[in-house]
């Protein structure tokens, strides 16, 4: 690992989109190429992706410029996964091809790492913008109000995943400590079948020490821009089987209980949920049902595990 960073970029079918990221990135990286590693992971695009990686590759004389092109589609996550397994530098730092990023960015991010060695998660702050409207409905992701690392990773976490979970699981804000990525794709190694596993990812890295959350916004999310978040059931799997199972997998790594439980508990809180549910049973009764009843065995299992901890235990969280 003889350099800084590694940026990767997962991509499918979307090759005017990469075009513009390159650009984007063959101006950032300008006195920056000797730290740095490319690496585009092409999901067996159809469209000349490959043509625009060939075109572009020649353009980084300087750095190290890697492609990979799967042999089929492997889905969306695990395209991710295997962004993070291919990195080689202390950092990696996976963009989507469609998120606009700040000139800036990529200099300010260099420099941070340089000055937090031990630095294992870095959150930048950012927009979001609405894909079908071309407005800004998310004016900051993170209520940061400091770019200074925290020590207490963990605590870090749990506030985010309460104020901002989209923020949390938007994939161009994450810059991960990399060896901690690769432990957290092994310890939970069938992650990548959830789609919000990115939270875990996050967590696991937070949870081996100092995170840093910028106050400036530094990129957007381009919102609605999924082909995931067009499919009618996403909203009814993201509530009640995707977020539970991240939580399930957080509390085995030592986050506390009773957060856990709390941010599981939302989905029966939230009026909102509710509307998602009953709408999914009217449409699917019988996935509705079968989604409900595993995720109130897990609220179960919680509140049983809560309710007869020893004293020492509950004093510890």
């Amino acid at each position: 690992m003889n350099k800084l960073l590694t940026i990767v970029i997962p991509t499918f079918n979307r090759a005017i989109l990469l075009e513009q990221q390159l650009t984007w990135l063959a101006k950032a990286i300008k006195g920056f190429e000797s730290e740095c590693e490319i690496i585009i992971s092409d999901n067996c695009s159809t469209d000349n992706t490959q043509e625009v990686i060939n075109k572009w590759q020649p353009k980084f004389p300087e750095t190290i410029f890697k492609s990979n092109r799967q042999s089929q589609n492997i889905g969306l996550m695990n395209n991710i996964a295997a962004c993070l397994q291919a990195a080689t530098s202390k950092y990696v730092w996976t963009i989507g091809d469609d998120d606009p990023i700040q000139e800036r960015t990529l200099g300010y991010v260099l420099k941070k790492l340089r000055e937090n060695p031990d630095l294992t998660l870095m959150f930048l702050n950012g927009s979001g913008r609405d894909k079908l409207t071309d407005k800004i409905v998310v004016e900051r992701w993170f209520n940061s109000d400091s770019d200074e690392a925290i020590a207490d990773g963990k605590a870090v976490l749990e506030r985010y995943l309460k104020e901002s979970f989209g923020g949390v699981i938007f994939m161009t804000a994450t810059i991960y400590r990399t060896e901690l990525a690769k432990s957290a794709l092994q310890n939970w190694s069938s992650s990548c079948t959830n789609l919000a596993s990115q939270a875990y990812w996050t967590g696991f890295c937070a949870a081996h020490g100092s995170v840093i959350v910028t106050k400036d916004t530094y990129l957007e999310c381009t919102l609605f821009a999924s082909s995931l978040e067009q499919d009618p059931k996403w909203s009814l799997k993201m509530q009640y089987t995707y977020i539970p199972e991240i939580y399930a997998k957080l509390l085995k790594i030592g986050y506390s209980k009773t957060f856990c439980l709390q941010m599981i508990l939302q989905n029966v809180l939230k009026k909102n949920d509710w509307k998602i549910f009953l709408g999914a049973l009217r449409r699917w009764p019988f996935l509705a049902l079968k989604i409900i009843i595993s995720y109130l065995a897990l609220v179960s299992a919680f509140a049983w595990e809560l309710l007869f901890l020893t004293p020492q235990v509950k004093s510890s969280q």
